[in-house]
């Protein structure tokens, strides 16, 4: 029996990338789903790709709404009683020089990768410590490590839930929660074909035509980690060689690590 099975997990963004390969893996794990997404469409795909639905609800909410996270979380526990595993991995992008960006894009990109951490979070806090040993798993990029051009908004959202989860970890510390910050390197996900703004003139194929030259792992491998992670309790996680680089770099030159990673601005969100 493997470690997730019978346990109640809660994952946003359900509908694609990662989120949908998380659900995929914990319900071949024998875990009890609750899945979220904006995309209703992508959430009733991923519900079709589970053998037998019969442990899964999914709920179409917007994470940037804290009053629908909160309504989420009380249906999880009217249906379950309790979180064990929750994932906040609902994300967006925007690529866009700070000068040239739209103050309504950045109020878009922070309410869903920020807030909604903070609103997932706070919502399912108390399912989760109800639980004895629950998981809380915030997902954070490589982008949260490195400023990168025209990613200022998209780095500012990221570095901002590693800061909120690093400092949550150390407020639980010795409760039986585990707290985990993930910072994915380049994932093949539909995330660059879907973000706003403009920058370098590409379209939202040629944007993800050239993520996709640079993204090496895939959602399957970067959620079969993820769940490593919550088995062994970890409480950082970067995925991809290409995260662990980036990070190497950025820690022995804190200040001169844009001259040693050339090119990546132009690569897009991870």
């Amino acid at each position: 029996m493997s470690y997730c099975s019978g346990k109640v997990a809660a994952i946003t963004g359900a509908g694609s990338g990662i989120g949908r390969a998380l659900a995929r893996h914990l319900h071949g794990e024998g875990c009890r789903l609750y899945l979220s997404d904006v995309d209703e469409d992508g959430l009733e795909a991923t519900r079709r790709s589970l053998a037998g639905d019969a442990a899964v609800a999914t709920d179409r909410v917007d994470v940037a709404d804290r009053e629908a996270v909160a309504r989420w979380a009380e249906a999880v526990a009217a249906g379950a009683g309790r979180a064990d595993i929750v994932i906040n991995n609902a994300g967006v992008a925007l690529a866009d020089p700070v000068a040239e960006a739209r103050y309504e894009d950045v109020q878009w990109l922070m309410g869903i990768n920020f807030w909604g951490v903070v609103h997932g979070t706070t919502a399912f806090l108390p399912l989760l410590q109800r639980s004895g040993g629950g998981h809380l798993v915030n997902i954070s990029s490589i982008f949260g490590m490195v400023g990168i051009p025209t990613q200022s908004a998209y780095n500012a959202a990221k570095f901002a839930v590693r800061g909120y989860t690093e400092a949550l970890r150390q407020e639980v510390a010795g409760s039986g929660l585990h707290v985990c910050c993930v910072h994915p390197g380049g994932i093949r996900t539909n995330i660059a074909r879907r973000a706003r703004g403009g920058a370098g003139g590409m379209t939202a194929e040629e944007r993800g035509a050239r993520f996709e030259q640079f993204a090496r792992t895939s959602p399957e491998t970067a959620a079969a980690k993820i769940v490593r992670a919550i088995e062994k309790r970890k409480k950082r996680l970067l995925i991809g060689g290409d995260a662990r680089y980036i990070d190497l770099v950025a820690r022995l030159f804190p200040v001169n690590y844009p001259a040693l990673l050339p090119g990546l601005g132009s690569v897009g969100q991870q």
